[in-house]
């Protein structure tokens, strides 16, 4: 990475990750492209749990670490934590990796299904093959949008699916950085991209005044994408993959950036 201009969109580890990327010789440019804005309603909480004690679900899924926190830290708000922690305990309990893993482990749930690497809905609904949920609901926390296709294929096998918004990604309040940033690739002075989540595409994107330029632009530069999920929003835009990360990790995907960059032997 010596000496290599590497643009950075992650925002919560965005700092963590352009000190990595110094530490191996490059110049990070971070600019991040996505914020986390709150949309938990406690009304409609205590509303979900209401109706839920009167018709249980059978099914709930936790997608993400920070939405789980932040479900709990509603009930707890609203009285309702045992309440909604009994609900859990009659229901089958999928997590779709270790964040919320960790997440519900720490209010001591049970967790009865977990998707295997690399945590996409498609290993998600290959964990859920096996459930029976034919006129019964699901509950799913949402992650910074809603999935629908999760949502679309446990309808598709006769569930009634609810999604509980509990935070959603938006553009963040001070997108001077991101739009500095669509210049420089223009003009050709980034040489690596850092993809870590799909939304960070689509908002890159959202932000371009000219999204075929852009396109043409980035794919005359390395871009890395940390997983499965961050590729799909890619090639959507018609962008080209340089490398992708395995397993989808931070490190992973900075040491296979690293040897994209590495001069020809």
């Amino acid at each position: 990475m010596r000496g290599k201009r590497i643009a950075i969109l992650e925002s919560r580890l965005g700092k963590e990750l352009a000190a990595l990327v110094a530490k191996r010789g490059g110049i990070p440019v971070h600019a991040p492209a996505l914020a986390e804005q709150p949309d938990l309603d406690p009304k409609a909480i205590a509303a979900l749990v209401d109706s839920l004690q009167r018709d249980p679900a059978k099914l709930f899924v936790f997608q993400t670490g920070v939405g789980t926190r932040a479900l709990f830290a509603a009930t707890d708000a609203l009285g309702l934590t045992e309440a909604f922690s009994a609900l859990l305990d009659k229901a089958v309990v999928c997590v779709r990796g270790p964040k919320p893993t960790g997440a519900l482990r720490s209010r001591k749930v049970r967790i009865d299904i977990a998707a295997q690497d690399p945590f996409t809905s498609r290993e998600l609904l290959a964990a859920l093959k096996d459930v029976d949920l034919e006129n019964r609901k699901v509950v799913i926390q949402r992650h910074g949008s809603a999935n629908l296709e999760l949502d679309r294929a446990l309808e598709a096998r006769g569930a009634t699916v609810t999604e509980i918004p509990v935070y959603r990604w938006s553009l963040p309040t001070d997108a001077r950085p991101l739009e500095n940033l669509v210049i420089e690739i223009l003009n050709g002075k980034i040489d690596a991209l850092a993809v870590t989540n799909a939304e960070q595409v689509r908002n890159l994107f959202a932000i371009s005044k000219d999204g075929k330029a852009l396109k043409e632009a980035l794919n005359r530069t390395t871009v890395a994408s940390i997983g499965p999920v961050a590729s799909g929003a890619l090639r959507e835009a018609g962008v080209k993959i340089g490398v992708e990360a395995s397993p989808p990790k931070l490190g992973a995907l900075l040491e296979a950036l690293e040897r994209a960059l590495q001069p020809a032997a």
